[in-house]
């Protein structure tokens, strides 16, 4: 039964110190979420939790190591994500110290915290309900938890048989060496091989025996914290079963909606510039030889060779070609979208790529660059510091080929192009290539080839980034 109610205009906080000499619980609220959001998070976050590579589902407690330490360079922290269900998870305790930052489930949560030490249990079982303390967070609520190595702890629904889940956590761990470590443990931290089970040891079933009996009757402290109604009144009542309700639903939602992230990468600054006339050696200048073409362009940008692996022309060229196809700009795609629908009934190919390299797609092949990009020509020289290929294709209106290019300059650089040739068939042909000329040479060319480059720069490092799609800034 509740005995004062205090107002406060600061985060609502608690302060439980130890029996046992050690550090003392703090726990404190942050905000109050929207209704329903508790569950629809955890839902999100377990999902996703579920598909990392550090995943371990042990003791009621799903987890993921989401970074590790680094004992070289002096850094004992670690970081973890844990969810705890609608059941809650037993009562167990950590040698070393902990601090997370929580959002409740729509149905709220109870932690529970003893802070007898091992010595004093052992002597007496029922020190340790003498020390024990519970603590009941709102739902959909964030709020953070500090407390000390060796505290007693379990995390349970607010209400018994509650369907919500208690919540999801982002766990600091200050200090995975701290406390009283095995030998054996101790190494498998060292390792950074170490988990929250495995860090984890269990209330002895005698004392868990003798809780039971005290949560059953009534018999624990409790502190109630809350942000937007006081306890036992109207207004708490009517919000809690709002928010039970809502959760629900968008808890249901949540775990129905596929989980996806994305990780974007900003470029290095290089930057696309547009060339006055086409290099010398370009395969560009033997298309349409002997014969008139309309428009020609040629734009390059160059990177530190220093960002790929490959030390050669043929593989960065490579590379570059799959960023054509992996990466295209979304504008582009957009535009080719419109431009399809408005020349379909023309009789005029269409494509989802940009012009320049949409031949890429063509179900020819007779020819194949790599063994398996369809291109019309290729070359590479003799030292393998330049590929090169041409791509292209002839329609109604006009023909157009494009030379797509990677070359090792000096200065520890490659140089990354591609440059167009456009021959027109007729009068529609002329109009189509003044109608788009100006936003070719501004936008789609070279964010094309902008984008493809940083595709190939990144996707060295990318084979790292698990379960994430890497996209660029368009």
């Amino acid at each position: 039964m509740l005995s004062m109610i205090k107002v406060v205009q600061t985060f609502p906080s608690v302060r439980i110190p130890s029996s046992s000499g050690g550090l003392p619980v703090e726990v404190s609220l942050i905000a109050q979420l929207v209704h329903g959001s508790g569950n629809h998070l955890f839902a999100s976050v377990s999902a996703r939790q579920q598909q990392h590579q550090e995943f371990v589902d042990e003791l009621d407690e799903p987890s993921a190591k989401l970074g590790g330490t680094d004992f070289d360079k002096g850094d004992p922290t670690s970081l973890y994500s844990f969810v705890v269900g609608p059941k809650g998870h037993p009562f167990h305790r950590h040698a070393g110290h902990r601090i997370f930052t929580a959002i409740s489930g729509s149905g709220g949560a109870q932690l529970r915290f003893s802070s007898a030490s091992t010595a004093q249990i052992e002597e007496d079982p029922h020190s340790f309900l003498r020390a024990l303390q519970c603590i009941n967070i709102p739902p959909d609520c964030m709020f953070t938890v500090r407390f000390g190595g060796e505290t007693w702890h379990q995390f349970a629904p607010l209400t018994r048989n509650s369907p919500h889940p208690v919540f999801f956590a982002l766990s600091c761990h200050t200090n995975e060496l701290g406390g009283d470590l095995s030998e054996e443990l101790r190494q498998q931290v060292m390792a950074n091989e170490a988990s929250i089970p495995s860090l984890t040891s269990l209330l002895p079933q005698a004392v868990a025996d003798l809780l039971d009996a005290a949560m059953a009757k009534g018999q624990v402290a409790t502190v109630d914290l809350s942000l937007e109604a006081p306890p036992g009144t109207l207004q708490r009542a009517m919000c809690y079963t709002a928010r039970g309700q809502i959760g629900t639903i968008l808890g249901k939602w949540g775990a129905w909606r596929r989980s996806k992230g994305y990780v974007s990468h900003q470029g290095d600054g290089a930057e696309v510039r547009e060339l006055d006339a086409t290099p010398a050696g370009s395969l560009l200048l033997k298309q349409f030889e002997g014969t008139p073409f309309h428009h020609e362009d040629t734009f390059t940008l160059t990177m530190p060779l220093a960002n790929f692996q490959e030390m050669n022309a043929t593989a960065l060229l490579t590379r570059l070609l799959d960023g054509f196809m992996e990466n295209p700009p979304r504008g582009v795609t957009r535009m080719m979208a419109v431009r399809n629908v408005l020349v379909r009934p023309m009789g005029l190919r269409t494509s989802s790529l940009g012009c320049p390299v949409s031949s890429l797609l063509s179900p020819d092949k007779s020819r194949l660059f790599a063994n398996r990009f369809p291109v019309l020509e290729q070359g590479t020289d003799e030292h393998n510091t330049r590929a090169q290929v041409v791509l292209g294709a002839d329609d109604k209106h006009l023909s157009f080929r494009s030379c797509v290019a990677a070359r090792i300059v000096k200065g520890g650089q490659v140089e990354f192009s591609l440059g167009s040739r456009v021959r027109c068939k007729n009068l529609f042909g002329r109009f189509y290539m003044w109608a788009i000329d100006r936003t070719h040479r501004a936008y789609v060319t070279p964010t094309m080839l902008r984008m493809a480059a940083e595709h190939a720069q990144v996707s060295v490092a990318a084979g790292s980034m698990d379960g994430a799609a890497v996209i660029f800034p368009q």
